[in-house]
């Protein structure tokens, strides 16, 4: 286990988020999401969170967002324990990008209205000040001014993500989970999306938790690697070290079955 980063701007100490399943009919049952996790990622950073389906690194995210809020332990920003509720100040600097971008967007809604939403709910400036906010926001993911009034279905898939990674952005976060942000796209797409997004980390310097079960779509774009399996972390470190040198049987079984899959 490394040692913990210095002033981490969003941090986990010993989460845990017990998930109840079942009916009073068929009995129920508790499943451990996430069990006893502490994580930290420093301002700036992009950390990798690698593991199967099914292991968690969702519902992880979404503890870090306050989204889901904690069976046990606590989350911290900037030092500051997470409240159930976040104020509107702080739910502005954490923010997410979604897996599947059609199921992300409102069908009804038009490009302008899906990045304006947000501003409009966090009191951002006038009318025409959203509209010039939203049209820089579009032409730093790659899109026209054309996209403007188009609907999510008269876009590509990529189109649709750049939207969402947009709707992400428009508000300036600090805190960005991407939560397989191209696993639903095309391989050519998926290699225009994550150049994207690192340009834009690189550009905007937002730290952000990059979730994805492909160890080579992480080893592009990460700094430092988490490897997650069955709710818990069992490794992380630089990228190098984990992907390269891994320590963990686990990780090292994800490694062989990664090459397998090009041999």
């Amino acid at each position: 286990m490394p040692p913990p980063v210095d002033a981490p701007l969003i941090a986990a100490e010993g989460v845990t988020r017990i998930f109840r399943r079942g009916s009073i009919f068929h009995g129920r049952s508790t499943v451990a999401a996430v069990a006893d996790v502490s994580l930290a990622v420093a301002p700036g950073e992009v950390l990798g969170l690698i593991g199967e389906s099914g292991s968690g690194k969702s519902t992880l995210g979404r503890l870090l967002l306050g989204l889901v809020p904690p069976t046990a332990g606590i989350v911290r920003y900037r030092g500051t324990a997470l409240a159930s509720a976040l104020p509107r100040d702080l739910r502005r600097r954490l923010q997410i990008i979604h897996q599947n971008p059609m199921g992300a967007l409102d069908p009804r809604m038009t490009v302008r209205r899906a990045l304006d939403e947000p501003l409009a709910i966090h009191r951002f400036g006038n009318r025409a000040e959203r509209l010039e906010r939203i049209r820089l926001q579009l032409d730093r993911v790659g899109l026209r001014a054309e996209h403007l009034e188009r609907y999510p279905h008269e876009l590509s898939g990529g189109q649709r993500q750049r939207v969402c990674i947009a709707r992400a952005l428009v508000l300036d976060p600090e805190f960005v989970v991407a939560d397989e942000p191209v696993s639903a796209l095309d391989v050519s797409i998926q290699a225009q999306i994550l150049n994207l997004l690192r340009g834009l980390q690189q550009d905007h310097g937002f730290t952000m938790l990059f979730v994805s079960h492909d160890l080579s779509v992480v080893n592009y774009i990460a700094d430092r690697v988490a490897v997650m399996h069955d709710g818990r972390i069992v490794e992380q470190g630089p990228r190098k070290e984990v992907l390269f040198q891994p320590n963990h049987a686990y990780t090292r079984s994800l490694l062989a079955a990664t090459a397998a899959l090009r041999t």
